[in-house]
């Protein structure tokens, strides 16, 4: 069976042509893992359209994909999701969801407890727990770094894995799994592993559903205002408070002009009875 598997739930974009037997273990047959934060949209056809190439094998000849549901940011998690659900659509094959989280720990199968962590912003983590056999026993969750080293004595694991590990291994007290800085992402192998014997029999996938584990930032807009007509506003467009015009148009205040265009206060002018005055002199 020919399997693309693919994920969008880290800052890496992983894809994958695979071998699937029945009762053996699947081959890579090519693969792509390109970096870069907020590029999905951009990186993941591409790299789809490449392997095949690499691998020898037009989309068309794909019996199935796998693609990672998260948890993840929002936005990267969607353009796998999406494009997953559209080629499974356009070639007729079945989709399968997996956690992303799963695929990190079915890849490593180091045979001890092991915490999975990934970045998901606002200074929080992904992370799940898994035993000795690479089965999730708690989470996907998403907390704080803090609040997840709180739990790792009652988790009972043993090494650290993912993309943000080597960030906070010295707060959780634990070495990362396989060696300091590997930061492991989900894999095109992972993946496939974490589909399981699902996808080696055939059976029908669940509804692809993403684990987004909390609310997106963006929101629907709420109820527009609605416009106030000028005839209800008060005053009918005048304006109160001190030096402000009413709605004669005159102003108020120590030395400001009123309706009448004349000037109050000391030694300012009066308006016409100035300037008839200066009218006079000028014409004797």
């Amino acid at each position: 069976m020919l399997v693309l598997a693919l994920d969008t739930a880290t800052e890496a974009v992983a894809v994958g042509l695979l071998d699937v037997p029945r009762n053996a273990a699947a081959t890579v047959l090519a693969s792509r893992v390109r970096h870069g934060a907020r590029q999905h949209g951009e990186q993941l056809m591409p790299a789809v359209l490449e392997v095949c190439a690499d691998a020898g094998h037009p989309l068309a000849e794909v019996d199935a994909v796998v693609c990672g549901a998260g948890p993840g940011p929002f936005t990267g998690l969607r353009v796998g999701l999406v494009s997953a659900a559209g080629l499974g659509d356009a070639l007729g094959v079945p989709v399968y969801g997996v956690c992303s989280l799963d695929a990190i720990a079915g890849e490593a199968a180091m045979g001890e407890p092991l915490l999975v962590v990934s970045d998901a912003r606002r200074r929080e983590v992904y992370w799940a727990a898994y035993d000795g056999a690479g089965r999730r026993v708690t989470g996907p969750a998403v907390d704080t770094p803090a609040e997840v080293a709180a739990r790792v004595a009652e988790l009972r694991v043993r090494r650290v894995a993912g993309p943000v590990a080597a960030a906070h291994a010295e707060l959780f007290g634990l070495p990362e799994y396989p060696s300091a800085g590997a930061g492991l992402a989900p894999s095109p192998a992972g993946l496939v592993a974490a589909a399981g014997e699902q996808l080696r029999a055939g059976e029908p996938p669940a509804p692809l559903e993403p684990y987004y584990l909390r609310r997106p930032d963006a929101v629907p807009p709420g109820e527009r205002k609605r416009a106030v007509p000028a005839s209800e506003r008060d005053g009918a467009g005048k304006r109160d408070g001190a030096g402000k015009r009413d709605g004669t148009g005159k102003r108020d205040g120590t030395g400001k002009r009123d309706g009448t265009g004349q000037r109050d206060g000391a030694g300012q002018r009066d308006g016409a009875g100035e300037r008839a005055e200066r009218e006079r002199i000028s014409l004797g």
